[in-house]
């Protein structure tokens, strides 16, 4: 992808440094309070739903793996469609992926005010639920400070990234080991309605719209810095891989000792009614560690606010891509002189700034982040089938083995969890998606882009539509005109169809000039610190 001007992003990211990029936005504002969100859905059975979500990120993040070796860029979850299946493919993908990106640098911020509301009176309203003017001015400052740090350079980016992150792996692990080692209670996984108090619907439920989703999914930024690792083709296969397993175990850990360190008082009205404003450190207080709280207290400042920064680098590069792909203006395919995309990393700022308002707490945010997240990881299986049809010549250091039987698994899987999140949610995020649809076709009059294009996405609208339909016609929110477990069923079954339609719509000749010239570049840099690290 060319950028405007001479200037190119610099290659200064090793293998630590993009696994602690991946842990950093793994590890965030999610593990202080989605063992909490996941529990109020699905009781204790919320273990259950944190395999179904680790197994099924796996399985979406591993086919990114292979293509951010092939084609290592920035934004490469906004450009892989692109090569794939063309420009309204890839503009509508990358509408869904802004919708999600763009306000998780703010929703980190709001975990840091919401846990600091526990000893700073008049920042958060339990009763509202949301945060105050002071809560919401505080954050405001919290966000243009990260963006100020990510003003400076990708690596002092990663100097300030790596340390910090390994500050927020100490405190979870440290949480866990207490509450299982001091206050773990068995009892607790049959009270208030049994292991499985709300059935298969709540287990399911609790993958997408209780945090667990939103926190496995935090892998992302990863990818959108690939364009700026040193040995992009070895180390992030590697960096992805090592971090969710440590994030995974991490995860089940700290749900299995927030589950078991829950005080039967607690419990008189039942999960659903769980409602501590600062879970794991409401937890420590009440059960006399008090050590343990000030220890909570202090990483609810480090963890949200190390995935912010985080955040805050991978966003810009969301726009930069889009721009890449002609979807933005060409300023914000600007770089500057230190190889930053100031232009894209302005907007960034402005927007995140933006969904402060309307989403005024984590709670009211993360379902939203979570569905139109989702919405941009499924359509990397496709892509991948269409470029090892399409492109079989591109080296590719990772290759995912079983990938034509893991592919349609992952779309469907992404299906599943997307419909699992329910309406009003889904409807809000497809009416936005839709919204998408307008704008491409106002751009589409003005550009003149190939009608072959249009003819590659057909899929994609029908899926949404019928995305849509479901949602409203389900059991999950929607007026249940198809009971459970069929809605799940017929989502899963007519996926498959999407799936095969989908790969067999992408594909093109004219597509992989421009990917050729990044795989053939991304191979270069490889050989070349491969080289030097011989020498």
């Amino acid at each position: 992808m060319s950028t405007e001007g001479q200037h190119k992003f610099r290659r200064e990211l090793g293998l630590t440094d993009l696994t602690m990029a991946t842990l950093g936005g793994i590890i965030g504002s999610g593990w202080l309070f989605a063992a909490q969100g996941a529990s109020t859905y699905a009781g204790p059975a919320a273990i259950v739903s944190w395999l179904i979500g680790a197994v099924a990120v796996v399985i979406l993040g591993l086919t990114f793996a292979e293509l951010a070796g092939m084609l290592p860029e920035a934004g490469g979850v906004i450009r892989y469609p692109h090569y794939s299946h063309g420009s309204f493919v890839s503009f509508m993908i990358g509408w869904a992926a802004l919708i999600s990106w763009a306000g998780l640098p703010s929703i980190e911020a709001e975990a840091v005010i919401q846990y600091a509301s526990s000893y700073i009176p008049g920042i958060y309203s339990i009763g509202q639920g949301a945060l105050t003017a002071i809560g919401l001015l505080v954050a405001l400052l919290l966000v243009t400070l990260f963006f100020l740090i990510n003003s400076v350079g990708i690596k002092v980016y990663a100097r300030v990234n790596t340390p910090l992150t390994f500050l927020k792996i100490a405190a979870p692990v440290t949480t866990a080991i207490a509450l299982l080692a001091t206050s773990f209670h068995p009892a607790n996984f049959s009270l208030a309605g049994g292991f499985m108090p709300f059935g298969w619907a709540g287990v399911f439920s609790a993958v997408s719209t209780g945090g667990i989703i939103f926190t496995f999914t935090g892998f992302r930024p990863m990818f959108d810095l690939a364009g700026e690792a040193k040995r992009p083709q070895h180390d992030i296969p590697r960096a992805f891989m090592l971090a969710m397993l440590a994030a995974g175990v991490l995860y089940l850990a700290l749900q299995l000792a927030f589950t078991g360190a829950i005080p039967a008082a607690d419990l008189g009205h039942g999960w659903a009614k769980l409602a501590f404003s600062s879970p794991f450190a409401n937890l420590a207080v009440a059960l006399n560690l008090p050590w343990l709280a000030i220890v909570l207290y202090g990483d609810a400042i480090i963890s949200p606010s190390g995935t912010s920064l985080t955040y805050a680098a991978a966003v810009p590069r969301a726009f930069y891509a889009y721009s890449g792909n002609r979807h933005f203006p060409s300023i914000f395919r600007r770089l500057s002189a230190r190889g930053l995309p100031t232009p894209a990393m302005i907007l960034s700022y402005v927007v995140a700034l933006v969904f402060l308002l309307p989403f005024p707490s984590w709670q009211r945010m993360v379902g939203i982040l979570s569905g139109a997240t989702i919405l941009t990881y499924m359509i990397a299986p496709v892509t991948l089938a269409v470029l090892r049809r399409s492109a079989p010549q591109f080296r590719r250091p990772f290759r995912l083995p079983g990938a034509s039987w893991l592919g349609p698994i992952a779309f469907v899987i992404g299906s599943m969890i997307f419909y699992w999140t329910g309406w009003p949610t889904d409807g809000i995020l497809l009416v936005a998606t839709l919204i998408g649809l307008i704008l491409y076709f106002h751009y589409f009059t003005r550009q003149r882009t190939p009608a072959t294009d249009l003819r590659r996405g057909i899929w994609l609208v029908v899926y949404f539509l019928f995305g849509l339909a479901m949602s409203y016609a389900g059991s999950f929110g929607g007026r249940a005109w198809v009971p459970a477990p069929w809605d799940t069923v017929l989502v899963a079954v007519a996926s498959v169809g999407f799936y095969y339609w989908a790969v067999a719509a992408g594909g093109g000749s004219e597509l992989l000039a421009e990917a050729g010239q990044v795989a053939a570049e991304a191979a270069a840099v490889e050989d070349a610190a491969a080289g030097s690290v011989g020498d």
